[in-house]
């Protein structure tokens, strides 16, 4: 996303000289897909149905039947490093999330937060006119930055959710 609109009105010298212009919203095709992102922590293959566990997990093992089932994903044993990189298809030092997002390090592979150059799924699915929805835990903003004083630009509404309903830490 760039952030600049180019506006294809006319602003003339008074009102009746002058044309507005509302952008047209980029609108999803019939028979796109709904997309849900499911990441769970400290949970693994054992914990569910639908990858052969003996814990029965039927919703999890409806959905899994009816959409995609990823089974190679790197992960770390961290939650903030494991959320950077399913975000943005990247590695987490490559966005700047080496570790926990407590603090800016000074140093690229730990800021905190992800990296503004390194667009976040939500960004991507927005841009394709897309709605999207985010719930749980964000813990991708530095703690001196999750607060109700912001700023906000770290946050899950700027980072390509339109709706967030959690916690940040």
């Amino acid at each position: 996303m760039t952030g600049k609109e180019i506006f294809k009105g006319k602003i003339g010298r008074t009102l009746k000289e002058s044309e507005p212009w509302w952008p047209t919203p980029k609108r999803l095709g019939d028979g796109s897909p709904n997309i849900v992102v499911i990441l769970l922590d400290d949970t693994g293959f054992s914990h569910f149905g639908c990858y052969g566990s003996s814990i029965d997990t039927p919703n999890i093992d409806k959905l899994a039947a009816g959409g995609l089932r990823y089974t190679n994903f790197h992960t770390t044993a961290l939650c903030s490093p494991t959320r950077a990189c399913l975000l943005t298809g990247r590695n987490h030092h490559a966005v700047g999330m080496r570790a926990v997002s407590n603090m800016n390090s000074g140093f690229p592979n730990l800021r905190g937060s992800i990296s503004k150059h390194a667009a976040t799924l939500g960004e991507i699915l927005q841009e394709e006119g897309y709605i999207t929805f985010m719930a749980g835990k964000w813990h991708l903003t530095q703690m001196e930055e999750a607060s109700m004083g912001g700023p906000f630009d770290t946050w899950p509404l700027k980072r390509g959710f339109d709706r967030f309903y959690g916690f940040m830490q």
